[in-house]
């Protein structure tokens, strides 16, 4: 197995335990939405220290119920990530078709130095049969 292939390995096994970790160990238990967003519980928070408080605006749109927030959420994650892979796997298919250009460039001009060479002792050998 590669460096790569272990470092790749490693990253992988640390983001699934950190995903699957907080469910096991039932973190967050104690509370009545365990894993409420950082949105709801800043506005929690605040109306706790501040019960009169106004916000300054309201979204513009919110979601009829926390499924379809979710959904809204998961989709918008998949596009990120899809436009990641995309940018990611373009720049690596640049650079494998750099280094195949430059591979046949190279093969082409060793082929043509080979040809010249085969021209010139052709050519040299009938000089010197003359």
């Amino acid at each position: 197995m590669s460096r790569n292939a272990k470092i790749n390995t490693l990253l992988l096994l640390i983001v699934a335990a950190l995903a699957v970790l907080p469910l096991a160990l039932g973190l967050g238990d104690d509370e009545k939405e365990p894993f409420a967003g950082a949105d709801a519980q800043a506005e929690t928070a605040i109306t706790e220290i501040e019960p009169d408080y106004e916000p300054w605006f309201s979204p513009l749109y919110e979601p009829p119920s926390g499924e379809i927030e979710s959904a809204l959420f998961a989709l918008q994650a998949a596009l990120g990530a899809g436009v990641l892979a995309y940018y990611f796997g373009l720049r690596k298919g640049r650079r494998q078709g750099a280094e195949l250009a430059l591979a046949e460039k190279a093969a082409t001009a060793t082929k043509v130095a080979t040809e010249r060479t085969a021209d010139g002792e052709s050519a040299r050998a009938e000089t010197e049969q003359v």
